[in-house]
């Protein structure tokens, strides 16, 4: 059976890259960096016949502030140090209306709801989108970093009610919360 991958022959032609660094703060608060890049990889034309050259097209970054317990944005906001058309920084102060949102099951609609369409900008949504999850992982690698006491129920696991039901493996009779029932119930014995 073929596979997707033996069907590519040629160089790409776009690549975009996101990436994601979470900083510590005090209070059990981070800063989330996400960045978008896209580049064109080769040249093209412009809708009306022009030349357009390879090269960057987007580069813009998003800075969450997060905290407390559901995880919430507390500020947000917004540089584009590459664009391609000069309006584009006009839709910067719309990451402002992500204020407040809670990063929960339904963090994504609530996203596209608050930027979508003529309300923000897409690229800088696609961001705020994937920043979601990225922030919870830089939360919890903060958290991390100080040993806490082994939990003695499934309630007071940190953070499981948002890993239930995340994925196949995270199932409620799945897998991985088997293996933190048997790891429970071990530490009890």
């Amino acid at each position: 059976m073929s596979k997707l991958k033996d069907l590519i022959r040629e160089a790409p032609v776009h690549e975009r890259r996101l990436t994601f660094k979470t900083y510590p703060l005090e209070n059990d608060r981070v800063i989330v960096e996400g960045r978008l890049r896209d580049e064109r990889l080769v040249p093209g034309f412009h809708w009306n016949g022009q030349s357009r050259p390879a090269g960057v097209v987007h580069r813009m970054c998003v800075r969450l502030l997060v905290g407390g317990w559901p995880l919430s944005i507390l500020d947000a906001e917004a540089e584009m140090p590459g664009v391609p058309h000069e309006l584009c920084p006009t839709t910067l102060e719309s990451v402002k209306k992500v204020i407040n949102v809670t990063i929960v099951s339904g963090y994504s609609d609530e996203i596209k709801k608050r930027l979508g369409g003529v309300k923000g900008c897409a690229h800088l949504m696609h961001l705020i989108l994937a920043m979601g999850p990225a922030a919870l992982h830089g939360y919890w690698a903060q958290r991390s970093r100080k040993r806490l006491p082994m939990p003695r129920s499934l309630d007071e696991v940190p953070g499981l009610s948002l890993l239930m039901n995340s994925c196949k493996l995270w199932e409620e009779d799945g897998p991985m919360i088997q293996m933190v029932r048997d790891a429970l119930e071990e530490q009890g014995e």
